[in-house]
């Protein structure tokens, strides 16, 4: 099947409470099988084979098109997806071969009908997109590498004791939040990312000028306490001699430093 199918037929518009009151209405005799399938807006032949229940793998008023069938229902999907939010949030989320792989042996371990691939011994591609198109709470996300000593540190019983010891400090202490600092940094470039604009379809390379292809970076340090005060910020330079014309504009105070 196509990743991008998009549907070229109107078979099955009918809606499955029309055909569920087109059964009733035939089965008490109210009505033929003309008459039940103009007043519903029901295909004859259709109305007649759901309600004699010669399909075997439809109920007597489920809609389902073709040979293909979804292997997982619906709320198993929603069992797979907050597994999956599950293994996230405890630091092992699944790459995307990793949930095809998880698709193919849940479906073998349960008995499922499956069309997954038995050598690769996983769920195809296009099962994949399916799988997100039809749940657009998770998507493919790139992860920041956290190292195991800070993902054990930080649970919920170390944030708790590291709180409850930070508020008896500064109880005891009487530090008020004016005496309350965070300091960060962060590095800056010379050149920035262009933004994507309009050009010639197949043109191989397109381009756009900046000051440089290859800057260098600056360090800012800013520090700034609970109640928005703020210390003039610390610019540091990658060169030998400072100049002192490259903190021209900055806001008052500011210090700005060479470092080679």
């Amino acid at each position: 099947m196509p990743r991008n199918y998009k549907r070229t037929t109107d078979r099955q518009s009918w809606s499955e409470e029309s055909m569920r009151k087109a059964i009733e209405a035939v089965r008490s005799n109210r009505m033929g099988w003309l008459l039940a399938s103009k007043t519903f807006g029901v295909p004859q032949a259709t109305l007649r084979r759901h309600a004699s229940n010669s399909n075997k793998t439809l109920e007597s008023s489920a809609k389902g098109l073709g040979f293909w069938k979804a292997t997982f229902t619906p709320e198993l999907e929603k069992k797979m997806v907050e597994h999956l939010k599950l293994l996230e949030s405890r630091l092992f989320g699944l790459t995307r071969t990793s949930v095809q792989e998880l698709a193919f042996e849940l479906a073998e371990k349960n008995g499922f009908a499956h069309k997954f691939n038995p050598q690769k011994r996983k769920a195809g591609q296009e099962w994949l997109e399916g799988f997100l198109r039809r749940n657009k709470d998770i998507s493919l996300r790139k992860p920041e590498a956290t190292s195991a000593a800070r993902a054990q540190a930080f649970n919920r019983p170390q944030v708790k004791k590291f709180f409850e010891i930070y508020g008896l400090l500064l109880e005891s202490e009487k530090i008020g939040p004016h005496r309350i600092y965070n300091t960060d940094e962060s590095s800056l470039s010379t050149v920035q990312k262009p933004h994507k604009i309009l050009a010639s379809t197949g043109r191989k390379q397109v381009g756009v000028i900046t000051s440089a292809e290859r800057g260098t970076n600056t360090t800012v340090v800013c520090c700034v306490n609970a109640i928005g005060t703020f210390v003039p910020p610390m610019m540091i330079f990658s060169r030998k001699n400072m100049k002192k014309e490259l903190v021209d504009e900055a806001p008052p105070g500011t210090l700005g430093v060479a470092q080679p």
